[in-house]
């Protein structure tokens, strides 16, 4: 099975220097690139961006939040994307959570999962320019008259999309929601993704969802998002990884309601997790970081000699990643660009 390579960017110090960057890692060999919406700039206008300074590369939002636009603006937006980058965008979708949806934006979280079904109904009737009339749960188009104007009218896009089935990418964690992934996405991005351990957490969710799907969605893509340093003597490199760990594991969430606490605990860090979660959550988040085990971020990431990296390659592939969404360790632009030659090398 091939293996592409995925990279996320952060564009938070300067964008522009960013995307040049990025026309250097696809001449080295990435596949696609992802550019994060949180609450920095949007990512529509850097993919826009991206789109003119590339030329093969697939372009990947990751995520669009789903709270965030209306399910036809996200149609309208992921079929703009594809025309401008002659069909290369995946949509990438989340529910993100409520400190970011209600705190930054004001608006209420609920029903993530009702709501991402919906989305993507709505989205794929858009690009397949029917006239969209829909009456789901959470969004009825047009608006009935008994909540508007009653001068609503249906409508369908007058732009010819490129694709009619843009690739639909769910970022997910937990079993509902992995389930949809595989049920109704073209590719699935779970977090922290642990080859050996990966069956046993997702795999009842991944066989519920696949067992619903659509023949014609094909194999499901699996993202996964390793930290990367090739090269003797980088072992110590994985320290790079811990904070992420130790905040994510520590400090996303309360006692009792941290998905990625529980995630650990899933992979066999059950104590280790909890004491990862006193040490942060009693604001010793450095006593946080040395907590997490050296265990864990090995097996998570590709860090290490060549033939070491090579063999977690090799598991990651046996686990079902079609993906390596890398998070290259490097010190400048040229090290991260020289990462992706050597991957591509093992692939």
């Amino acid at each position: 099975m091939a293996v592409r390579i995925g990279l996320g960017i952060n564009y938070g110090g300067g964008f522009k220097e960013v995307a040049a960057e990025v026309a250097d890692l696809e001449r080295a060999g990435l596949d696609i690139v992802f550019v994060p919406e949180a609450y920095s700039f949007d990512a529509v206008s850097a993919l826009g961006y991206l789109a003119a300074r590339t030329e093969r590369v697939q372009l990947a939002s990751g995520i669009l939040q789903l709270y965030t636009r209306t399910p036809t603006l996200t149609a309208m937006t992921a079929a703009g994307l594809d025309y401008i980058s002659d069909g290369r965008f995946v949509l990438g979708l989340g529910a993100s959570g409520p400190q970011v949806i209600e705190g930054f934006h004001g608006v209420r979280y609920d029903a993530p999962i009702g709501r991402t079904r919906e989305v993507i109904e709505i989205c794929r009737k858009v690009w397949r320019r029917e006239r969209l009339e829909y009456a789901g749960k959470y969004y009825t188009i047009p608006l009935p008259a008994e909540q508007g104007t009653g001068l609503g009218k249906a409508l369908k896009l007058i732009n010819h999309p490129v694709r009619e089935r843009i690739p639909v990418l769910l970022a997910a964690l937990g079993p509902k929601n992995v389930a949809l992934a595989a049920e109704i996405a073209e590719g699935w991005q779970p977090i922290f993704f642990l080859p050996e351990k990966a069956r046993d957490v997702w795999g009842a969710a991944l066989d519920s969802g696949t067992a619903q799907r659509d023949p014609a969605l094909g194999t499901l893509d699996v993202y996964a998002g390793p930290a990367l340093a090739i090269g003797e003597n980088t072992e110590h490199l994985r320290d790079f990884v811990k904070p992420q760990l130790a905040l994510y594991i520590g400090g996303m969430g309360a006692k009792g309601k941290n998905f990625y606490h529980t995630l650990a605990t899933q992979y066999g860090f059950g104590a280790e997790a909890d004491r990862i979660q006193e040490l942060y959550l009693a604001g010793r988040k450095d006593e946080a970081v040395q907590a997490v085990p050296d265990a864990l971020v090995r097996d998570i990431s590709l860090i290490g000699p060549t033939g070491f990296v090579a063999e977690r390659v090799a598991a990651f592939r046996e686990a079902g990643a079609t993906v390596l969404n890398v998070a290259p360790i490097a010190e400048d632009a040229a090290g991260r660009v020289k990462q992706i030659e050597l991957l591509r090398e093992l692939l």
